[in-house]
This record gives structure tokens, C-alpha cells and sequence, in this order.
């Protein structure tokens, strides 16, 4: 019985491995039609000898040239045969170069030999027909033996016919000098040093952005993190009323200062005072530590000190941003050679200025956030079940309808229905359906995974970028910003940021539990566990991860000037197109430099931080 089942079982492996064999056959069988294997063309002779003469252009780079000095040697020819008699060769001196050919006449399309002596040995160079009217027609190249001579077959061109004698010339190039380097050199080292400045910028601005949300892409970090329903609507609701009101503020602030924006010394001194307040107002509001309980005065003390801080930091952000602007705009004119560091700090202070509204809306929305979940703490805590179920639905209800409002109206700006009732009533009507239900089921008293539900959304977020391509991006940063370099760098920045983040989130993920439980049992909260847990362990890990992706971006700032990104790849796909392969192999050199260099010098630079 037992030898009977072994028997099934041995065929039932072998029928399983010869299906599996089957399968894989049809599969490599199928992959073949579909990618077109031809391998006859492989050994076509056009295709061969195109595929040398590339191969043999990219071998010779042109890294060098030398300064030339041409010399003609001509011989009279006769182009018919004259009607009158014998032609009069003319005796040339044979203790120079000279060339001769094998006929002094013949007729449009017929062959001769051209036979140069006493030449350089081992020179090139073009044998061409001059016309009497001057104009000159290449026949074919000739290249001297060691001896300085060389024999080579042309056809004559169809001429006018002259009577008086044309001539058949060759042209001998002889190199003086010292090599210096060519114009495609010059340009290639240009564009590599801008290849390499996209790929740090693109880091530097990626690497900034993808820090801060490595953390909430970190499941270990927020898979613990919970709110009840009532602080979870209260937050959707406060968060873009805060953020709105935070544009409005940075508006009004901006506006209000439109008087001294031209003005240096009085952006300085205003810079200068509002810096001072905003630094001794956080001390005054955020206290290192408290003897005793602080009472409702006090707190509220501390609140306004808070306030003060807060749009003193803004009006500081936007005095900087107009100081930084005005000094570098009067540098630029000044530096002369190094003015480009006055050009950075304009574009410093515009982009300040530029990321002002925004800056001031997230951390309005933020404080409102704050504020509201304290509220929702409080009414959880001194609320029955059945009221706080009340208060639940109702607020639920509104946070529904303003979070589906605000999801439709991004969709609209896409679609453009140009329809409310799509664009608002629906979503409205539909979101607070749907906060009425989950609040009427959900116990008003029980956590929400809101960490969780943040860290999947972040998660979905960085996948769905990183599923682009850069060359995508690429695209659509050069209609926005124009061709160039900084199109480049936009691109790579948001890539960097897609592909970092998870990187980086990986690695808290992997990072030892034994300091978060250290941390928490103290009572600290999400920020205090971050710095004083987290950090400590992923500093070397991030350190060796920003510069590889620097070396990534090296390599993928050649293909993103393929569309328009700046860098070396313009360069490469232009002389490519113009079939320039010696042109491009000086490019293709340069970027193969670039790349081991960068792979060895972030090796060695990972090797001494981790």
C-alpha cells in the first residue's frame, strides 16, 4: 500500500516538474515572437559594417585636436581630351612631393589612378578635382605607406568641358603644436559639471522633503497612534479652517509690509526686532520646566506669549525672505566673477516668500488641529456615552461632507465638470451620509487606528510616485519651468522624495524597540519619542542613503536631458541624432568617469559613517 501511494506521489511530482518545464518552454517560446528575436539580421553585412563603423567612432573619442597646416600638391588635367594634337606634360621636380596621374586627360566618369611620392610617411589626406571656375569636388582620401607614397583610383566628375587644363590636387595635413582640448571636450565638461549639480540639488531638496515624512510612512511609529471619533472630526473639520485662515493671515502680513519691501535697511531692522520678540516670547510661552501647576491665568499668559511667537516667526520668515532677495539682487551686480552667490540668495528669498502662504497654513491648521483635539479630549472625558454619541454624529456628519468636498474639488481641478452639483452638492450630501453612518456605528468612546489609516494613505502616496518615471516628470517639469537644468532637478527632487521616504521609513521600521519602550514608559509624546529614540539610530543609515541616491541621480540626470532636463544628456542625445559618435563617445566617457568616481567616493564616505 505504502509503496503504491510513494509510486502516485513520485508520478504526480514528475508529471507537476514536466508541466512546469512545458510551461516555461511556451513562455521563452512566446517571449521570443513577442520581442522579434531575429538573429539572420544579426548577419546582414549592411548591418555589420554600420555596426563597425559606429563601433570604431565610439573608440575614438574627440578629446584632442592640433593645430593643421595644409600644403596643395596639384597636377594639370585635361577634362575632355583636347581635339588638337598631344598635350605637353609638364616636368616636375622629383626631389620634392609631387603627384601624377595615369592619363593627363580623360572623359567625365571614367577611372584613373592618382600616385603620390616623396610625401610624410603615414599621412592622410583628400584628392580633389579643382575646375577652372575654382570650385573643388572631392574624389576620394589617400593615405601614404612608410615610404611616402600612395596609390589610389577615382573617377572623374562630370564638368563643364574647358579647353585650358583643370587640376587634380592633394591635400597634405600635417599637426603642429601641442594637443589642446577640442570644442566637444569643452562642452562635454560643462555639461557634466551641471549633470552633477541637478543630481545635488535634486538630493538636497528630496533628501529635506522625505525626512519628515519617512516618519509617518513608518508603520512601527504609527500603528499605535489612535483617536477617538470625537477629536478625529474635529481635526478634519479644524484642519483646513485653520489652514485657510493661516493663507488669509499670510496674505494681510505680506501685504502690509508691500511699503518696505524695497527698502534693505528697514527689512533688516525689522528682521532683527521681530527675530528678538519671536525668540523671547517662546521662552516666555514654553517654559523648560514648571515647580508647580500653572492656573488658567497663567495658561492663558503663556497662550498669548505662544500667539506672539507664532506671527512674529512668519513676519521673520517673510523679512528674511524680502531681505535675502534685496541683498543678493545688489551682490549680482557687485561680484563680479562670484555672482552667482548673490544670484542663490535672491532665489533663496523668492522661493522664502513663495513657500510663505504655505508655511502659514499648515501651521494654523496645525494649532486648530492642536486646539480641537483638546476639545475632544475634554468632551470624551466629561460627556456620557449617549451625548458624546449625539455630538459625534452631528460632527461627524459635518467632517464628512467638508472631507468629500475638498477630495471633489482637487478631482474637479483635473476634470473640470464644471458642474456643482458634481463637484459640491453631491460630495457634500454623499460625505455627510457617510460620517452620519460610521458615527452612528462607531462607539464614541473607542480609539480609531487614525495612525494607521495616515501611515497607509502616506504609503499609497509614495508607491503611486515612485511608480512614475522620471522621465515623465521630466516632461511635465519642462512645460512648467521651461528646458534647462532646473526642470531636472525639479524632476529628480520629486522622484528622490517618492523613493527616499520609503527608504528611509524602512529603516525606522527596523530600528530596536528597546529605546521606544524606554521612551514611552517616561510618558513622552509622538515628537519627544522621535527625537529622543528614533533619531539616534537611523542618523548613519540616512547619511549613507542620501548619498547613493545622489549617485542614482548622477546616472539618471544623463537620461532626463533626453527631454529637455539640462545636463550631459541633451548634449548626448543631440550629437546621437546628428550621428556624431565620436562627439558622443567624449560624453559617453564622461559620464562612465562621473559615475565610478561618485560610486567610490560615497563608498568611502558609507565605510566611515556606518
Amino acid at each position: 500500500m505504502r509503496c503504491d501511494l510513494k509510486k502516485k506521489s513520485s508520478i504526480l511530482k514528475s508529471l507537476r516538474t514536466g508541466l512546469l518545464i512545458a510551461i516555461s518552454i511556451i513562455v521563452f517560446a512566446y517571449a521570443f515572437q513577442v520581442t522579434n528575436v531575429n538573429f539572420e539580421t544579426t548577419r546582414s553585412e549592411v548591418r555589420i559594417t554600420q555596426l563597425t563603423r559606429v563601433l570604431r567612432a565610439l573608440a575614438k573619442p574627440e578629446l584632442v585636436q592640433y593645430d593643421t597646416t595644409e600644403e596643395e600638391i596639384s597636377t594639370p588635367f585635361y577634362l575632355p581630351c583636347p581635339d588638337t594634337g598631344e598635350i605637353e606634360e609638364i616636368e616636375k621636380n622629383t626631389d620634392e612631393a609631387y603627384i601624377q596621374t595615369s592619363v593627363i586627360c580623360a572623359s567625365p566618369k571614367e577611372s584613373i589612378t592618382v600616385e603620390g611620392f616623396n610625401m610624410a610617411a603615414n599621412i592622410k589626406g583628400p584628392i580633389n578635382f579643382l575646375a577652372a571656375s575654382g570650385v573643388k569636388r572631392q574624389l576620394a582620401n589617400f593615405e601614404t605607406n612608410n615610404e611616402g607614397y600612395f596609390s589610389v583610383d577615382v573617377v572623374i566628375p562630370t564638368r563643364q568641358p574647358v579647353a585650358e587644363a583643370q587640376y587634380i590636387t592633394a591635400t597634405i595635413r600635417t599637426t603642429t603644436g601641442l594637443p589642446k582640448w577640442t570644442d566637444t571636450a569643452k562642452a562635454t565638461w560643462y555639461k557634466i559639471i551641471e549633470t552633477v549639480f541637478i543630481a545635488l540639488l535634486a538630493t538636497t531638496i528630496g533628501t529635506a522633503a522625505s525626512i519628515p515624512i519617512s516618519f509617518i510612512a513608518a508603520r512601527n511609529l504609527m500603528k499605535d497612534s489612535t483617536s477617538t471619533p470625537t477629536s478625529t472630526a474635529l481635526n478634519i473639520i479644524g484642519f483646513p479652517i485653520g489652514a485657510y485662515l493661516g493663507y488669509i493671515f499670510s496674505k494681510w502680513i505680506i501685504d502690509l509690509l508691500s511699503p518696505f519691501e524695497k527698502n534693505v535697511f528697514v527689512t533688516l531692522i525689522g528682521l532683527i526686532i521681530s527675530g528678538l520678540i519671536a525668540y523671547f516670547s517662546i521662552r516666555k510661552g514654553l517654559p523648560s520646566e514648571d515647580i508647580k501647576k500653572p492656573t488658567t491665568s497663567v495658561k492663558f499668559q503663556r497662550f498669548a506669549f505662544i500667539f506672539i511667537a507664532g506671527v512674529m516667526t512668519i513676519l521673520s520668515i517673510i523679512l528674511f525672505g524680502e531681505f535675502t532677495k534685496l541683498t543678493g539682487k545688489e551682490l549680482e551686480n557687485v561680484l563680479g566673477p562670484f555672482s552667482f552667490l548673490g544670484y542663490a540668495l535672491f532665489q533663496i528669498g523668492d522661493i522664502t516668500l513663495m513657500l510663505v502662504p504655505a508655511i502659514t497654513a499648515i501651521a494654523f491648521g496645525g494649532v486648530v488641529v492642536s486646539l480641537f483635539n483638546k476639545v475632544g479630549l475634554s468632551l470624551q472625558d466629561n460627556l456620557n456615552t449617549k451625548i458624546l454619541k449625539i455630538i459625534n454624529v452631528v460632527i461627524s456628519t459635518i467632517a464628512g461632507a467638508i472631507l468629500f468636498a475638498l477630495v471633489m474639488a482637487v478631482i474637479n481641478w483635473f476634470y473640470q465638470f464644471n458642474n456643482q452639483r458634481i463637484s459640491l452638492y453631491y460630495p457634500v450630501l454623499i460625505g455627510g451620509f457617510a460620517g452620519f453612518i460610521l458615527a452612528a456605528i462607531a462607539k464614541p468612546k473607542h480609539p480609531l487606528p487614525t495612525g494607521f489609516i495616515i501611515y497607509t494613505i502616506t504609503r499609497t502616496i509614495l508607491n503611486a510616485l515612485r511608480s512614475i518615471e522620471p522621465l515623465v516628470m521630466a516632461i511635465i517639469a519642462v512645460i512648467w519651468v521651461g528646458i534647462g537644468p532646473f526642470a531636472g532637478s525639479l524632476a529628480l527632487a520629486l522622484h528622490t522624495i517618492a523613493a527616499l521616504a520609503k527608504l528611509y521609513s524602512e529603516q525606522v521600521e527596523s530600528i530596536d524597540d528597546g529605546p521606544l519602550e524606554a521612551i514611552h514608559a517616561t510618558g513622552a509624546n509622538k515628537l519627544q519619542t522621535i527625537v529622543y529614540a528614533v533619531i539616534p539610530q537611523i542618523v548613519p543609515p540616512y547619511i549613507s542613503f542620501t548619498m547613493y541616491r545622489w549617485d542614482i541621480n548622477v546616472r539618471m540626470s544623463t537620461i532626463i536631458g533626453f527631454v529637455g532636463g539640462g545636463g550631459i544628456g541633451f548634449l548626448l542625445q543631440q550629437n546621437i541624432n546628428l550621428l556624431s559618435y565620436r562627439a558622443a563617445s567624449v560624453q559617453m566617457l564622461a559620464i562612465a568617469i562621473v559615475v565610478a568616481s561618485m560610486d567610490y567616493i560615497s563608498s568611502k564616505i558609507r565605510e566611515r559613517i556606518v
